[in-house]
């Protein structure tokens, strides 16, 4: 099967989070996807079917399925745009209706996602003891601000804000226990948040729960991000800016668009670059 390797969030024609995105007439075997995923090796590959005016879309990491990832839908929207033009995509989900929008503009492929409907609830202190243990942090480490939480847009995040980008660089955890808690807590990954400004956030996702020690852009955690800034009144104008992937050499653009409705579809948008491998 032809499994196409995209970069999303990319900046410019470096950096991005690889997946892999296979389109076909019908979907492979749950079996077949996940040897698939695994033999690809991103951290997700993306599978795709046309069912009438929509695609049904399954996403799968080297070790398991996954409800909703943001990077692997924006590859897929950009391997839309090659494969059938500029347009806007209907995809259904496990567990959710979303869209994806691809473009193409010279050398450009951008693409945009609208996710699903984002919730979030108070993290309890025990699991943010759990977490700081893991990750070598203190209570010192964390920002004042943004307050711990569990935040949802279509997959389970945890949100720990760092008070210094200096932390956030340090970010260093074992895989097996982070495997064991984010499964235990069913969460799909953590994201780490340094404020640069009210606008522009730099974070680092661990995605132990799919063997994969970080992703270098998460666009499924960023839209329960900004959906949970949006619930804490946070004075986001409308926009955020997140810088992800640095500290991996994979450095990744991502912008969120927030509608002041609560709980409402997080826009979550970037380019792509088909990758020469």
């Amino acid at each position: 099967m032809d499994v196409q390797k995209i970069a999303a969030f990319s900046d410019g024609d470096i950096g991005g989070n690889p997946a892999g995105v296979l389109i076909s007439e019908k979907l492979p075997s749950t079996i077949e996807m996940q040897q698939i995923a695994a033999d690809v090796g991103f951290s997700e590959t993306v599978f795709a079917a046309p069912v009438k005016d929509t695609f049904r879309v399954r996403y799968f990491s080297p070790e398991s399925e996954v409800p909703f990832c943001g990077h692997a839908t924006i590859a897929l929207g950009a391997a839309l745009a090659l494969k059938q033009g500029d347009g806007t995509f209907a995809l259904v989900l496990n567990e959710a209706e979303i869209t994806v929008e691809g473009r193409r503009q010279g050398g450009v492929i951008s693409a945009a996602l609208q996710s699903p409907p984002t919730n979030s609830l108070s993290a309890p202190a025990e699991l943010v003891s759990d977490v700081l243990g893991l990750f070598g942090y203190t209570n010192e480490d964390l920002g004042l601000d943004i307050p711990p939480a569990r935040i949802h847009a279509g997959a389970n995040h945890l949100v720990v804000e760092l008070k210094t980008r200096e932390a956030l660089a340090a970010m260093q955890y074992d895989l097996a226990a982070g495997r064991e808690l984010m499964n235990r807590e069913e969460l799909v990954t953590i994201l780490f948040a340094y404020a640069e400004t009210p606008q522009r956030f730099h974070t680092r996702n661990p995605f132990a729960s799919g063997g994969v020690y970080e992703d270098p852009a998460t666009g499924a955690a960023t839209a329960a991000f900004a959906g949970y800034l949006r619930d804490i009144g946070w004075p986001h104008d409308g926009i955020i800016d997140v810088v992800q992937g640095e500290d991996m050499s994979m450095r990744s653009l991502l912008r969120a668009e927030i509608s002041p409705i609560p709980g409402s579809s997080i826009r979550i948008s970037g380019t792509a670059r088909v990758m020469e491998i």
